[in-house]
């Protein structure tokens, strides 16, 4: 225990230290905001990497989805990477950099009121942002708390507060640059690892052929290409996870940073290796749950012989991970964590600063107060979020499905057609994001379909009705 409490002591000095640094080096908006668009390939693709993966993952989604999937969960972590990373980058993100300079904006509601002349989409969707990023950090929040509390056997509401003040510190005294530079620490980190959480895994149950026996014995299911809940739950997983990143705004925002053209190649295959290693090896983990837990071995797990997905996973590396070892994992989903929050506070407080006060309240606001106010609303982001994890009124997994979903229902019909496409019309972005968000809602809170089902249809829609109703309107015009 004291050897554990010395390193996230000195991992947190790291974090403050990288802190301090940034704020000396912060002078302007475009520098706490996007590093002064000069950020190099390694710093954004670990930045990307590790705003992707976080406590969420590790906790709530590799346990859930290996309870229930077994091998067939890889697929999420095969399209993840040559989707929701590869894809982007590969189809994207030079066009979000060009975009970017040539529109002579930093955020992606800057871009959707240029590009479609529409204020509305401005406003929507910075409202859209701040709201629904709220359960998303919430989710991360609640998987950092379990950690905690698991490893320093402190009350949830206890690792809640500290992880919440902590948080609060990092994200105040950095801005972009410092928090690539951590991030390329903590890529490193995840990337040390989840080795060590592989090789104890294999090497705890005997190797991967034992496993695999192990998991046909259980269920003949578990080991075949589409697991036991069958196609659909498992293509709106993939689906949600792989396609939403391409209008995700934490996740765009990278490419606003980046230095230039040779820069996003760099970053497209480091990023895509990153994706494949950290969610391989989590979904694979997740998948052994199976294995080492049971109702009858771990109590505390299971409620009226159904397990707790929340509290698989911490359990699971409780028994895999030597106690010499532990303090790594916890680094590891800290540091994936830490990212995430980071991505998440960063674009949320901008959606309000940047887009909101100042694209309709005060549009003359100096330089030096938008900055104080995003820090301002970067406190304020992070009270409303931990408030929220407190409540815990969902699953993680529920709570930042939905958000994903919603997300993705918005801006990625208007976004990504908006990018690729000269024909899409303001009418056609406004209407696919309207109608992505109501069918995302409705299917979830009237309909109770699970949220990565109802998030998949929305986004689908998002997707169809742009090209659709903008190719309509501009036939109607003819």
């Amino acid at each position: 225990m004291a050897a554990k409490i010395i390193v996230i002591a000195l991992y947190s000095i790291m974090i403050i230290a990288f802190g301090v640094i940034g704020l000396r080096k912060t002078k302007s908006f475009s520098d706490f905001f996007l590093g002064g668009g000069k950020v190099g390939p390694w710093m954004t693709a670990f930045s990307y990497g590790t705003a992707y993966f976080s406590a969420v993952l590790f906790i709530g989604f590799a346990g859930k989805i290996g309870w229930n999937f077994g091998y067939s969960g890889l697929w999420v972590a095969f399209f993840n990477a040559f989707v929701g990373v590869l894809g982007v980058w590969g189809l994207l993100g030079w066009k979000i950099k060009k975009m970017s300079v040539e529109y002579k904006i930093s955020t992606m509601n800057e871009f959707l009121e240029k590009r479609y002349n529409s204020k509305f989409l401005k406003l929507f969707g910075s409202i859209s942002i701040f709201i629904f990023m709220i359960p998303y950090s919430a989710a991360v929040f609640m998987g950092l708390s379990y950690l905690f509390k698991s490893n320093f056997g402190i009350e949830y509401w206890q690792a809640l507060a500290f992880i919440g003040l902590f948080t609060a510190i990092y994200m105040v005294l950095g801005g972009y640059k410092s928090i690539a530079m951590i991030d390329t620490m903590f890529g490193i980190i995840m990337t040390i690892g989840v080795c060590i959480l592989l090789f104890n895994t294999l090497n705890k149950a005997n190797g991967l052929i034992n496993i695999t026996e192990m998991l046909s014995k259980i269920s003949p299911k578990l080991t075949q290409v589409i697991g036991p809940p069958g196609f659909w739950p498992l293509f709106s997983l993939v689906f949600l996870t792989s396609v939403a990143p391409f209008a995700m705004p934490q996740l765009i925002q990278k490419f606003y940073a980046i230095k230039d053209k040779k820069s996003v190649r760099t970053g497209m295959i480091a990023s895509t290796f990153f994706a494949i290693l950290i969610g391989g090896v989590a979904y694979f983990i997740g998948s052994t749950t199976r294995i080492f837990l049971s109702p009858n071995a771990n109590p505390n797990v299971f409620l009226d012989g159904k397990p707790v997905y929340d509290i698989l996973m911490p359990e699971l590396l409780s028994k895999v991970i030597p106690e010499s070892l532990s303090v790594l994992i916890l680094l590891l989903i800290l540091s994936a964590s830490m990212s995430t929050l980071a991505a998440i506070v960063l674009i949320s407080s901008s959606s309000y600063a940047k887009d909101f006060y100042a694209g309709f309240i005060k549009k003359g606001i100096s330089d030096k107060n938008l900055t104080t106010l995003m820090r301002v609303m970067n406190l304020f982001f992070i009270l409303m979020s931990v408030i929220l994890a407190y409540v815990n009124f969902d699953t993680i997994v529920a709570i930042l499905g939905i958000s994903w979903g919603a997300i993705g229902s918005i801006f990625l019909g208007p976004f990504v057609w908006g990018i690729l496409s000269k024909k899409m019309t303001k009418f056609g972005a406004i209407s696919s994001s309207l109608l992505g968000l109501l069918a995302c809602m409705s299917l979830y809170f009237i309909c109770k379909i699970p949220s990565p089902q109802a998030g998949t249809i929305g986004m689908m829609i998002s997707l169809t009705v742009n090209p659709v109703f903008s190719f309509l309107q501009n036939l109607v015009k003819k």
